[in-house]
């Protein structure tokens, strides 16, 4: 194992800080009028990390729990207080990981269930908790559970999934995100029947009417909650329960997913569950795609319903993108007096109830400042800066994906045989099928193909990036001689060092958790600008998203307040911003 990249004398210097930030952030005396219902996982900040990809250990070239493991002060000095940890489960790998064949076992390239209660422990020890990534729409088709169902009618686990006797006719259809013909039916001889698969053939979706089922979930997640496990991350669990008459739509009807799969007992399931498991310990969950608008989405968190903790939406992620197409960045570029908009529509729904998360990159997504900032070498460094202040100092639980505090940026793949993922390999053949014009698909790709979000943390600029002495599973982007967290630990303007400062800034100031957001300067085409404000206390945000100057029309008097923040060394002190510059202000 590789000696530790971050000298003792700087990380003992860094966790004093940090242990100062703590402190201060439990003593701050907050208004109990202001903020009736404190809770750790709405102070909490979220470092996610997907393990395939973050240190390997055995030099297989995939990331391991022992490679975490070997990581945890490095993630410790981050500032971050929980890690979201994408599937570890077996698995056949045919989604990395979110296609479970046994979901009480370590997948093997991965570790042992002894390395999981090591991660477990030494996150514990430093502070950290354990937010799990459950699966629990759909199993691998390895499981036991469907090798059973599959093998006769009259199985008792036949109904642990959702059959279709081929005498009746193929039921009406439903659409796929991976398969190439976007047909969710799968027919299977040996049972004469079809079996429903919203995501791949080799992902066949559970059958959440079955009763027996939901113990069999319940078993397993308590299981892994009597580990220490501090919450879960609900993947895919809006497409739970189903119409299991199967209608047929109306003529012409549109691929709205939501609407074909969202059953009507979604919520009396994550009731069941609610009651039956998560609300026995105080965890964190959240529900991904927790409905298309804030009214659906508040559904899933709203206090009353005693569901789950926060809403993952995907109405600010998707922001920007063709509608109709697969993954298109509009040409026109980013909208950003709409982006406004919407982020202030979800704000004041989530108001005075339930809580949201903030976020901007996620292993469904390319990487961030590729995406919303310029990754251009002149912009890279200051506009993952201003994007990482946007994701701090918003309303909400904030989740911060591995790499971008680095301020990593696409690898930008020019063919689909570099791809790994199901996602883009089947939808490239689903063009190309349907004689659509590759070259383009490519180049969407380029900026919006999830691989772009997956490629191998660069830890050095050694071989590999320091990730691994063997070939690593994904290319390693080539700009990892400059990227890295070794040298961006020695420079004290990195953006490395920039995320550390913001994550201790919103533990001094419970004002960027619960304080009110007031959107200013609305109609402004290139700057976001916003107050926070709690118990007497107000801070002004200005973010310009643009690589121009620009300017920003409040009738806040900037040059009387103090300047906590920002991403360049001088700072603006009036209403006129440099190319994607961030300031936080205190009045």
């Amino acid at each position: 194992m590789k000696k530790n990249i971050f000298s003792a004398v700087y990380y003992l210097v860094f966790i004093a800080a940090l242990s100062s930030c703590n402190s201060s952030t439990t003593d701050n005396k907050v208004s109990s009028t202001e903020i009736s219902d404190r809770k750790w996982w709405k102070e909490a900040i979220v470092y996610q990390i997907y393990p395939r990809s973050f240190k390997d250990s055995d030099g297989d070239g995939v990331g391991d729990l022992k490679g975490i493991i070997s990581k945890l002060d490095y993630i410790k000095s981050l500032g971050i207080t929980a890690v979201w940890l994408n599937p570890i489960y077996a698995s056949p790998n045919t989604d990395n990981g979110y296609d479970i064949s046994d979901y009480r076992n370590i997948q093997q390239a991965f570790g042992t269930m002894q390395d999981f209660d090591s991660l477990i422990k030494g996150m514990h020890d430093r502070g950290i908790k354990l937010v799990m990534d459950m699966v629990l729409n759909h199993s691998s088709s390895e499981h036991e559970w469907f090798k059973q169902s599959r093998s006769s009618r009259n199985n008792p686990y036949r109904n642990y999934y959702h059959w279709w006797p081929a005498e009746k006719g193929k039921p009406a259809p439903r659409f796929s995100f991976f398969d190439v013909n976007g047909d969710a039916w799968k027919y299977d001889s040996l049972t004469n029947a079809y079996y429903l698969h919203i995501f791949s053939d080799k992902q066949p979706d559970l059958n959440w009417e079955n009763p027996k089922l939901r113990e069999e979930i319940y078993s397993m997640m308590q299981y892994w909650l009597d580990k220490g496990v501090d919450g879960f991350r609900m993947d895919a669990f809006q497409y739970a329960s189903k119409d299991t008459a199967f209608p047929k739509f109306p003529e012409g009807y549109t691929k709205e997913v939501v609407k074909y799969y969202t059953g009507p007992h979604l919520h009396e399931y994550i009731q069941e569950m609610a009651t039956k498991v998560l609300n026995k310990k105080d965890i964190l969950t959240v529900a991904e795609g927790a409905g298309s608008n804030p009214d659906d989405a508040m559904k899933f968190v709203y206090p009353e319903g005693k569901e789950f903790s926060m809403a993952y939406h995907f109405e600010g992620i998707d922001f920007g993108l063709v509608p109709g197409e697969f993954k298109v960045p509009d040409p026109k570029g980013l909208d950003l007096a709409k982006m406004k908009t919407l982020y202030t529509k979800w704000d004041k729904a989530f108001e005075t109830k339930g809580w949201l998360s903030i976020y901007l990159a996620n292993h469904d997504q390319p990487r961030m400042v590729t995406r919303w900032g310029n990754d251009a070498p002149e912009f890279r460094e200051v506009s993952s800066k201003m994007l990482s202040t946007f994701i701090m100092t918003m309303r909400g639980t904030p989740y911060y994906y591995y790499g971008d505090e680095l301020g990593m940026s696409n690898i930008k793949f020019n063919t689909i045989e570099e791809y790994n993922d199901i996602e883009t390999i089947n939808h490239y053949k689903q063009a190309k099928a349907e004689g659509k014009d590759l070259v383009k698909f490519i180049t969407d790709q380029k900026i919006m193909g999830r691989d772009n979000g997956r490629t191998p943390f660069q830890w050095d600029a050694s071989t590999n990036a320091g990730f691994t002495t063997g070939m690593p599973w994904l290319k390693i982007n080539s700009n990892y001689t400059i990227v890295n967290a070794a040298a961006e630990d020695k420079d004290s303007n990195s953006c490395l060092n920039y995320f550390r400062k913001l994550t201790q800034l919103r533990k001094e100031n419970l004002v960027l958790v619960y304080g009110k957001y007031t959107l200013l300067d609305e109609n402004n085409a290139d700057v976001y600008a916003y107050t926070r404000e709690l118990d007497g206390k107000k801070l002004l945000i200005l973010l310009n998203f643009k690589n121009t100057a620009a300017t920003v029309n409040t009738d806040v008097d900037i040059s009387k307040a103090k300047i906590l923040l920002s991403n360049y060394s001088s700072p603006s002190v009036n209403s006129k911003l440099q190319p994607y510059e961030a300031v936080i202000y205190e009045f």
